[in-house]
């Protein structure tokens, strides 16, 4: 009986810290390969985590690119001064901080203890190469921020380059895909693709990378085969002027979807087109309609989510569904100019404006469900979901993270529903379970020691 109560005593123990344990494990996932992680562009992740408080990272400049989320850092640069961060997701403190030797506008994206991001301006060269001063891709280590290399381009690196078999694509400025060695920046191989890719971040999905390039013209869209470094077709769009290398393409269930814009700066039209992943033949295309010219990211970015595609127009200043294989408009949701790609979880898609809004609609029949006023342009830099928490950075120089709770979505009735899912009431249940177990033992604990205690006595 002696040998029983340290077994129950540390059982009890272990039991009772183990919500602290849980609350312990990363918050983010392990890896972050592209442009918003995935090749659907909606970049959503779950692993049980609690939601993030109310948090606001500040940083030295203008943020124009999507906050990367790893584990328990989130990684984000800045526009003008190059400034490169990371920071702590629970405290919101500094981790690090480094500098780029120009503009970033790419993601940091994350392999194995290293980010890597990319550097350029978007000023032309007598030559017509896009980029001047310093472009290229810097590698650091993740935990100190120490630039590990740097490879130097003719051209911007703007886009957000990718992760793929131990090296990393960049599409840039000087219409070439490079191809580095992740862990030396050693130059593999560089493809010409003979057009400028401008923020067209390339999209990677199983072995072939897709991105849209434009000068000169005709502007071209072209599907990369990673297995053999050629491309596997190219088509082109000889009535767009402007858009196609803007966007980050959206690939999901054999289909790659884009944005663009045809006429002239006058009388824009803006353009939404689905191609076929294997062929690049037309599936299909539909105009969103004409509108006011606009000055950078012209042309929307749109995510894939169950089966429908979203995407804001800057030009119309409306946001879309469309069905992604028909090419069936849905619905339309009339706004302010948005430039930045959206995010959808639990059938409510979010998107934000120039004005500094977040708007939560419902996925189905675009019913506005709640919104939330931030702070500064939230563009083009999107909103990502890790673990119900909403993140987006501003042209304020802050990133901006925000429980999903706060958004107060309405349900059918007219009644306030705080965001909750199967997960979450899971969750509940199982950690309501474990303080039972607890009490139970502790209770037991407690009259294994009352025995004995008499039994010494007598």
């Amino acid at each position: 009986m002696k040998n029983v109560i340290p077994w129950m005593a540390g059982l009890l123990l272990a039991l009772t810290l183990s919500p602290v344990i849980t609350m312990g494990a990363d918050f983010g996932p392990d890896e972050w390969l592209q442009y918003r992680l995935n090749s659907d562009k909606n970049a959503v992740f779950d692993n049980g985590s609690e939601p993030l408080d109310n948090q606001i990272f500040e940083t030295e400049d203008e943020i124009r690119s999507t906050p990367v989320v790893v584990g328990n850092k989130l990684f984000v640069g800045n526009h003008n001064t190059g400034d490169l961060f990371a920071f702590d997701l629970e405290t919101g403190e500094q981790l690090w901080h480094n500098q780029a030797p120009n503009w970033v506008h790419s993601e940091m994206i994350y392999h194995e203890g290293t980010v890597f991001v990319g550097f350029g301006n978007r000023y032309f060269q007598d030559s017509g190469v896009r980029g001047t001063e310093e472009s290229g891709v810097l590698a650091l280590d993740a935990e100190s921020g120490d630039i590990l290399w740097k490879y130097d381009t003719e051209g911007e690196v703007m886009p957000t380059p990718a992760y793929y078999n131990g090296h990393i694509y960049a599409a840039t400025g000087d219409k070439h895909i490079y191809q580095l060695d992740d862990e030396t920046g050693e130059l593999i191989n560089k493809s010409s693709i003979d057009h400028v890719v401008s923020m067209s971040s390339p999209t990677i999905k199983e072995d072939t990378l897709y991105v849209g390039s434009g000068r000169p013209s005709p502007y071209t869209f072209s599907a990369y085969d990673l297995t053999n470094d050629e491309f596997k077709w190219q088509t082109e769009f000889p009535d767009v002027f402007a858009g196609l290398d803007d966007v980050p393409p959206a690939v999901s269930d054999g289909v790659v979807v884009t944005t663009a814009l045809t006429g002239d700066s006058d009388n824009p039209e803006h353009w939404l087109y689905a191609l076929d992943a294997e062929t690049g033949e037309r599936l299909w295309e539909k105009s969103l309609g004409t509108g006011d010219f606009v000055k950078n990211n012209k042309s929307g970015a749109p995510i894939i989510y169950e089966d429908k595609i979203f995407v804001g127009s800057p030009i119309t200043k409306t946001f879309y569904a469309y069905d992604l294989k028909s090419g069936e408009k849905l619905w339309e949701f009339e706004n302010e100019v948005m430039k930045a790609p959206p995010v959808a979880q639990d059938g409510i898609v979010y998107f934000s404006n120039t004005k500094g809004m977040v708007y939560a609609l419902d996925a189905k029949s675009g019913e506005l469900k709640g919104e939330k006023e931030l702070n500064g342009t939230l563009a083009p830099s999107g909103p990502i979901i890790m673990n119900d928490t909403l993140i987006v950075g501003s042209q304020d120089s802050n990133v901006y993270a925000v429980p999903l709770s706060e958004f107060n979505l309405k349900e059918e009735s007219g009644q306030d529903s705080p965001v909750k899912n199967e997960k979450a009431n899971s969750d509940e249940s199982n950690n309501m379970m474990q303080y039972v177990i607890v009490a139970i033992l502790a209770i037991l604990l407690i009259g294994l020691l009352v025995y004995m205690y008499k039994r010494k006595r007598s």
